[in-house]
């Protein structure tokens, strides 16, 4: 009812068009999701790995099955939340102090598809290595330093982490 009530006002009064460069223009913008999710692949294909050349209860194939369902959710997650900051956060000037993002997040689209697609570990850490990169650009483009760090819990690998006072 309401859309046809502004429909027809719209008709008689045309308003003008609005458009924001995003779906919410709220510019919260934190790679540490990709990040978080990239530890996510490493984690899940650690656990799948463990269950290799073990002869497979019932059991163990529901939790390979959730494992590897897991992995590919996040990988996707991964792909998304750069996908994401790229579309909507990097604009000329953020193009112009690293050139080689778009590159970059091409690189990160592959290696989420090859993550979703295999079990090879190194894929994930090549995965974390590029997104690590790309949090790194993208901080420094807010003129934020950065500092790397082992993360607290399994994985245990090195992530990029924003200087916050």
């Amino acid at each position: 009812m309401l859309h046809t009530i502004f429909s027809q006002l719209d008709s008689l009064l045309r308003f003008d068009t609005t458009a924001a460069h995003c779906d919410i223009p709220c510019k919260i913008y934190d790679p540490s999701t990709a990040q978080i999710a990239a530890l996510s692949v490493i984690r899940f294909l650690d656990l799948i790995n463990e269950l290799d050349g073990a002869s497979l209860s019932l059991a163990d194939q529901a939790k390979l099955s959730r494992l590897v369902s897991e992995k590919e959710t996040h990988a996707a997650k991964v792909k998304d939340e750069v996908r994401i900051i790229w579309g909507d956060y990097f604009k000329q000037p953020q193009f112009e102090k690293y050139p080689n993002t778009n590159e970059l997040v091409h690189s990160i689209m592959l290696t989420g598809s090859a993550c979703k697609t295999t079990i090879d570990r190194a894929n994930g850490e090549k995965l974390l290595a590029l997104v690590n990169e790309f949090a790194d650009a993208f901080w420094k483009t807010k003129g934020v330093d950065t500092f790397t760090a082992e993360c607290p819990y399994p994985p245990s690998e090195q992530v990029v982490y924003p200087k916050l006072g």
